[in-house]
């Protein structure tokens, strides 16, 4: 194999790593045949879920943290340099392959493997053995705080199905759920496919009638309870079965884009290691991103309720973390156990599509 399909075989992997809604912030320049040039976005500017572009620079670590480790399946380095002068809403990481004769990191071949289950997990809890092994995974600069009891798994479910009705309420996620979503899928491209989503199948038809029109979302919220049935389905009932909650903890609160970017390839780390142990995962993001705007002030919504509502639902998260400090330091926050693998999941735009300058 060339160096320059090499290099092209490192970015089929490496575009594997997770990105909020499957929005894929990236894009590839291949300056040579030694040399990638990691263009990437965020879409703070439309999408609710990525206040400060958090979200897109913790899928931006997650997709580096894959190219080194793809690098190693043909005994490559990758130097990772943060361009000089760029915003953080549009980073350019120059990344370079070295000849180094390194043996293949074990994790590279999880990469494909790793995906979203949404539906619940078996109660058996976490061994002693696999926490160490997830607590290593992460670094010396994270450590990672379990909720594994009955009474903690109902809280962190209740929690969830809090934000749940927030999510389900606000007109401002309505529209980010309404372009996300693809309808009568099992695989997409580019965004979820609703067959991914953890919902039974009358309950789909269901809500895809009603998301069509934001009118039909408030009709059914207001007079029919429209949240209660996807909040029990897809936060609650989840929320209980598994193995445990986590929470992925920085020593330092971050603070800048490197620091973002930094917790995403730890994370990334956790999560293939959490696939070598044949465990599943799914993010549980959302009330950390509605605390976020409460702590920071930040208007959530128009809608006149959706503040007091996130910032019960910061009080909450505050109590659970210990306390305001640590839940500042709070990079990540999901649930893990032992399930079959995810049948419908979200898939990757080709590379030529990712290509720099590109289109989606």
């Amino acid at each position: 194999m060339t160096a320059a399909e090499q290099v092209k075989e490192i970015l089929e992997w490496a575009k594997w790593a997770p990105s909020g809604d499957n929005t894929q912030p990236w894009r590839f320049e291949i300056v040579s045949d030694g040399q990638v040039n990691v263009h990437g976005f965020d879409t703070r500017s439309h999408c609710l879920y990525d206040l400060g572009g958090q979200a897109s620079h913790l899928a931006l670590g997650a997709l580096l943290e894959n190219m080194r480790l793809a690098a190693t399946r043909f005994g490559l380095s990758a130097r990772i340099v943060e361009r000089a002068g760029c915003s953080e809403e549009a980073p350019v990481f120059e990344v370079t392959f070295e000849a180094e004769s390194l043996a293949e990191d074990p994790l590279a071949e999880m990469i494909k493997i790793r995906s979203v289950q949404r539906r619940p997990y078996r109660l058996d809890p976490l061994t002693p053995e696999q926490k160490n092994i997830l607590e290593s995974s992460v670094g010396p600069n994270y450590q990672v705080l379990w909720f594994e009891s009955f009474s903690q798994r109902w809280a962190f479910a209740s929690l969830t199905a809090r934000a749940g009705k927030l999510r389900l309420t606000i007109p401002e996620a309505y529209a980010v759920h309404r372009a996300i979503i693809q309808w009568g899928a099992q695989f997409s491209e580019d965004r979820v496919p609703d067959q991914a989503i953890g919902l039974d199948a009358l309950t789909l038809k269901l809500t895809h009638w009603i998301m069509e029109r934001w009118e039909r979302v408030e009709f059914f919220n207001r007079y029919l309870a429209g949240t209660l049935l996807p909040r029990i389905q897809l936060d609650f009932i989840p929320g209980l079965a598994c193995a445990a909650h986590f929470a992925l903890v920085a020593r330092a609160v971050p603070d800048s884009l490197r620091d973002e970017v930094e917790a995403g390839k730890a994370l990334q780390r956790f999560w293939l290691t959490a696939t070598q142990l044949k465990l599943q995962l799914q993010p549980e993001m959302t009330p950390l991103i509605f605390r976020r705007y409460a702590t920071q002030g930040i208007s959530l919504s128009a809608r006149k309720n959706a503040q007091p509502l996130a910032e019960r639902i910061a009080c909450v998260l505050d109590q659970w973390m210990g306390g305001k400090e640590q839940a500042d330091r709070v990079v990540f926050m999901g649930r893990i156990g032992r399930s079959v693998s995810a049948r419908a999941r979200s898939t990757r735009l080709s590379l030529i599509r990712l290509h720099w300058p590109g289109t989606s």
